[in-house]
């Protein structure tokens, strides 16, 4: 494959299934790019101190749009072959991956820029709400306007 084949943005969805990183890393092959930087978000056991169980993710009915929205806002701003990015919804254990991000470019420095932006943008603009279960019988939403 060339990076003159596909499109830069290559692979971008909301799922209530698992996400797999080999599917981010399929989408992503290409001869022309000497890096490629992933980064894998999982649900931990503890947050600011308390205990985590678990975690629901909702999703705007624009979510999907403003995500690819970011992912050809990142592919604009760096110089990229590629860019993907999933993340789940609905019901996640401790463990599960919840987001996958990820660039491929023609150099390291590139694709690490790229991914770092990526992800950050997509945290502060993407609505998608967390809604976290502690152990202690509380819960508390996350990233709600």
């Amino acid at each position: 494959m060339t990076s003159s084949t596909p499109p830069v943005v290559r692979l971008v969805d909301l799922r209530e299934t698992p996400l797999e990183v080999e599917e981010v890393l399929a989408a992503l092959d290409d001869d022309a790019a000497g890096g490629l930087t992933l980064f894998v978000g999982r649900v931990r056991d503890h947050d600011g101190g308390k205990g985590v169980v678990g975690l629901d993710y909702s999703a705007h009915p624009t979510a999907l749009d403003r995500l690819r929205q970011v992912c050809e806002q990142v592919a604009a701003d760096h110089d990229v072959q590629g860019v993907a990015a999933l993340h789940r919804t609905g019901s996640l254990a401790i463990g599960d991956v919840a987001v996958v991000v990820a660039t491929v470019a023609s150099h390291r420095g590139q694709a690490f820029a790229a991914s770092r932006d990526l992800i950050d943008t997509l945290k502060s603009e993407v609505p998608i709400w967390k809604h976290q279960r502690f152990t202690d019988g509380q819960d508390e939403w996350v990233g709600t306007p």
